[in-house]
């Protein structure tokens, strides 16, 4: 009698050397076949951290290996949760290893709707990477689903539930979605190995150690409490010194404004976008499908700009020169709530001195809380860090631990005004403007306006 397609292991196990985990490891015939698919192969040719590689060169890892490193985590878990927690000895608190297939499939492909440069590329074209793996996943016509539906009717629509939170066991969805889940460690740590961060690093082996299931999702034994907290800091290191990095941000700013212009210019010159970028008209008009959208990468884009260096349209030429080799806007922190007034006569200076500041100037603000704790005023809600004692009580990380409380709530805030780096300096051929360049730089003290 042949094994059901969903219980089939492969004859020898498979393994993915990882700079990060080591290895790989890869027992289920439906895994191998979900790798092997078109649409999750595609995550090869998009990079992880996007512009960030501009300022941490070692940043070109793909969220390919990201999405194998979720997978080897959650796969940790559930054969840590099945030997020591299992269903049948625990009851209702306990892990039902018939749900391992559902979060394996689920950590793997929680990242295949992700297009290049995805966030400032779901800026402009309004497009939802969680949405669009939901789609993947549920549509007849990708590989992915055709892989999913072998296992039992009704299966891809539970891997996009879990994808959506929707999921009805919380066990799964907070294995790979909540604040410190599959997602987020292995990231933190690939993140850090890729950009030489050091401070992104966390103890994961302890982590794993005191991970449990309980009925309604993961909690952690109260003596790993230190691993958890060092994971916060980790978190918060790699925020404000890698995510939201000045020079990463002043590359994403110029991408923004080069594909604005592109979607401005389309409506003027549709031809020259026909035949300099092909595969991006379809966003161009705003008119695209699954099958369009599964056609970008990292690559496809690079090559659109470097047709685009050769565009009739100045503006679009050197914001995709600004971009191809690295030029960066610079920037000065500014306070939303006083410097507006100053912000102005910046942007003032800037158009006389030719830069049309639609183009060549942006507000960028980054905003992140290492760690939220539960509030009823608030509109949505993370799921808490919670701690189990001997006794089997949760208690709320942040009530026991200084260090987190003391960054919980607190939202790490960084607004930037950018702008051209020309604008800070007074060469021999811009003699012309150098009143307007030292009246620009009076506003400046200490990377700030004063």
């Amino acid at each position: 009698m042949m094994t059901p397609y969903k219980e089939q292991l492969l004859p020898l196990e498979k393994v993915f050397r990882d700079p990060v985990h080591n290895y790989i490891h890869v027992q289920h015939q439906v895994i191998l076949d979900l790798i092997d698919t078109k649409e999750f192969q595609h995550l090869r040719r998009i990079k992880q951290l996007g512009t960030t590689s501009f300022t941490f060169h070692g940043a070109e890892h793909t969220r390919f290996s990201h999405s194998l490193g979720v997978y080897e985590v959650t796969r940790r878990i559930c054969d840590f949760f099945l030997r020591n927690f299992p269903k049948e000895k625990m009851g209702a608190k306990g892990w039902d290893d018939s749900e391992r297939l559902v979060a394996l499939c689920a950590a793997l492909l929680h990242d295949v709707g992700h297009g290049p440069y995805s966030h400032t590329f779901e800026h402009i074209f309004h497009t939802n990477h969680e949405e669009i793996t939901q789609q993947i996943i549920t549509s007849p016509e990708t590989e992915i689903y055709q892989v999913l539906n072998r296992v039992e009717a009704g299966f891809p629509e539970k891997i996009a539930q879990v994808i959506a939170k929707t999921y009805p066991n919380p066990q799964v969805v907070q294995m790979i979605s909540s604040q410190i889940d599959a997602d987020r460690m292995d990231y933190l740590l690939r993140d850090a190995y890729y950009t030489g961060t050091e401070y992104g690093t966390f103890d994961l082996t302890r982590i794993l150690r005191v991970i449990r299931p309980y009925e309604n999702g993961i909690a952690f034994q109260i003596n790993g409490m230190h691993a958890v907290e060092d994971y916060i800091v980790s978190r918060y290191q790699m925020y404000v010194q890698v995510y939201f990095h000045p020079t990463s941000r002043g590359m994403e700013v110029i991408l923004d404004h080069l594909l604005n212009r592109a979607h401005f210019l389309f409506q003027k010159n549709p031809d020259f976008f026909n035949y300099s970028a092909p595969l991006l008209v379809p966003f161009l008009k705003q008119d695209f499908t699954l099958q369009d959208y599964l056609m970008l990468d990292d690559g496809v884009l690079n090559t659109a700009f470097l047709q685009w260096l050769k565009a009739p349209d100045k503006i679009l030429a050197d914001l995709a020169a600004h971009f191809l080799y690295r030029k960066p806007f610079k920037s000065v922190q500014f306070n939303s709530e006083t410097d507006l007034e100053k912000l102005n006569q910046m942007k003032n200076i800037i158009e006389e001195v030719g830069y049309p500041t639609q183009y060549y100037t942006a507000i960028n603000s980054s905003y992140d809380l290492p760690y939220d704790f539960y509030r009823p005023e608030a509109i949505s809600h993370r799921t808490q860090i919670e701690l189990l004692e001997p006794d089997g009580t949760l208690i709320e990380l942040s009530q026991i631990s200084p260090l987190v409380a003391a960054l919980a709530g607190q939202g790490q805030k960084d607004e930037r005004f950018y702008f051209p780096k020309e604008m800070l300096k007074c060469e021999e051929q811009s003699q012309l403007f150098e009143k307007k360049y030292q009246a620009f730089q009076d506003f400046i003290l200490n990377g700030k306006i004063k």
